[in-house]
């Protein structure tokens, strides 16, 4: 069995959004014979965040200017949807910065159009990859070319609520299977209101994509192919919305409530005990919470198939450098400096998510929530398989989608066969 950890009190923020490319230009080689540590360049650098990010940044480029003094940084930054729009404007018009931080799921769009340099050459030489280990380097991969270099890395987990649970008198889940754990919400959702609480043992997993994705890798699927083509069938789509069925009749958080607690979960607002989602949501589900609650407990999430790999290592954020560069040597030694040194650690801590790279993280201070996250994930090693192909274009819109189609079947207003025919329809769509 995995072992579970403890959250303490913290703040964070968590951040979605997509765009899409409307138009794209750009090499391949970056422009440049070679780096000259005598020649004056200026890179320019793009990063979603805030002013507290953007003060860890210029730490960082004062160090890197010390090493690199004929190097000089231009920085920027936008919160997360603006990142995006300004990149869209600078790709139609062929100019994006040397270096940017990159989120997962525009990786694929943006190499796809030419926009990105194949890092590859650079790895084992500008970049070190002695302490980044190679289903790290994999994640940014596609078509045997490197288009990012991971910063930091999280895993899918389950959450629960002890100060809740006690309130309510139900002992936490114990680990086991899917079948096990959907038996536990039923047991936990009648004790809870038996007690006269109006609370829940969790939503309907059967909710999110994610979990979708690893039942399927459990049976040793993802998703979706290196190509971008769907990896699943009507038949594997339907069987896991039917293993919801029996708690869409009362035993999970109704579709009611989480549309009245809307853009927060049932989770956040305490009316749930159990939540499964990504490792780093839980200072920010503390947050939510607020000063009542002081701690969540997380463990892996429930077994398809005993000794399957379904868990993997997701990239929070990826460093990437334009093909339109014209000094490819250096921006990859930045990309380098601001991933693996040692300095990287020291600066940033996990303000980008848990350091990927060994040399970065054993120089960070953790505090106690990210030391629990990094236990967390050395406990599911055996569970850890490589990542998925990157995400197709268009993942966002199909994750979106099949979180409505949950809500909907959550209401009842659609049976599980005309919801596998709609996300199937919208998925053709979405594709082509």
């Amino acid at each position: 069995m995995f072992r579970k950890t403890t959250f303490l009190a913290a703040a964070a923020v968590t951040v979605a959004g997509g765009l899409v490319l409307t138009s794209c230009s750009g090499g391949s080689d970056g422009g440049s014979d070679g780096y000259d540590p005598d020649e004056e360049i200026t890179l320019d650098f793009a990063f979603w965040g805030n002013d507290v990010r953007a003060a860890l940044y210029n730490e960082m480029f004062d160090r890197f200017s010390d090493e690199h003094p004929n190097i000089t940084i231009n920085s920027s930054f936008l919160d997360f949807p603006g990142f995006w729009e300004k990149r869209q404007t600078e790709a139609a018009g062929g100019g994006l910065p040397d270096v940017m931080q990159f989120d997962y799921s525009y990786l694929r769009q943006y190499a796809e159009n030419g926009l990105l340099l194949d890092l590859s050459p650079h790895v084992g030489e500008e970049i070190s990859d002695e302490s980044l280990s190679e289903e790290i380097l994999a994640i940014g991969q596609l078509d045997g070319a490197n288009y990012g270099i991971t910063t930091s890395t999280n895993a899918w987990g389950l959450f629960s609520n002890p100060k809740l649970l006690d309130a309510v008198g139900v002992d936490d889940f114990a680990g086991g299977t899917y079948d096990e754990y959907t038996q536990w919400i039923i047991d936990a959702t009648e004790t809870a209101q038996a007690g006269g609480h109006d609370v829940w043992g969790a939503s309907d997993w059967t909710g999110r994509i994610q979990l979708f994705e690893l039942q399927q890798r459990a049976q040793g699927e993802d998703l979706f192919t290196e190509e971008g083509e769907p990896n699943f069938t009507e038949d594997d789509l339907r069987a896991f919305w039917e293993q919801g069925s029996e708690l869409r009749e009362g035993a999970s958080f109704p579709a009611s409530k989480a549309e009245e607690s809307y853009p927060l979960g049932g989770f956040d607002t305490a009316q749930v005990l159990s939540e499964g989602t990504w490792d780093n949501f839980g200072a920010g589900y503390l947050g939510n919470l607020g000063e009542d609650y002081t701690e969540l407990t997380l463990q892996a999430p429930p077994v398809l198939e005993d000794g399957a790999q379904d868990l993997y290592l997701k990239p929070s954020m990826l460093h990437s450098v334009a093909a339109t560069t014209d000094h490819p040597e250096a921006a990859a030694m930045l990309v380098d400096f601001l991933v693996n040194s040692p300095d990287s650690g020291e600066v940033f801590g996990t303000n980008r998510g848990l350091p990927a790279s060994t040399t970065a993280l054993e120089a960070a201070e953790l505090d106690e929530l990210s030391q629990q996250v990094r236990d967390y994930e050395a406990s599911i090693a055996d569970r850890l398989g490589d990542a998925p192909p990157i995400p197709v274009v268009g993942y966002g819109n199909l994750e979106e989608e099949f979180r409505q189609l949950g809500i909907e079947l959550g209401y009842g207003t659609i049976s599980v066969d005309d919801a596998v025919d709609r996300f199937f329809t919208e998925m053709d769509a979405a594709l082509s």
